[in-house]
């Protein structure tokens, strides 16, 4: 997915040149919670997946501070966050 930065009304924003300010790469693959399971399990901070738009997501910044998500289908309901308790 690319998206353009708006630069007029109400959601616009301008980058201050931050080198992966405002950049989201979207991985859509078959099972977030695991990827999500595998980086924190290495130490990598990521965020904990939520569900939106029937899809698992779960994001990650990269060493040069790309925003990396990762989302995978799923008909568990809308705004569930993840716990390992109740998978």
């Amino acid at each position: 997915m690319l998206q353009e930065i708006r630069k007029e009304g109400h959601d616009s924003w301008v980058p201050q040149g931050i080198v992966g300010e405002g950049i989201s790469i979207y991985f859509i693959c078959k099972d977030a919670l695991s990827i999500y399971r595998q980086v924190t399990s290495r130490g990598i901070k990521a965020s904990r997946p939520v569900v939106g738009n029937g899809m698992w997501v779960t994001s990650l910044l990269d060493p040069d501070g790309y925003r990396i998500e990762f989302e995978s289908c799923t008909d568990v309901p809308e705004d569930t966050e993840f716990s390992e308790h109740e998978e």
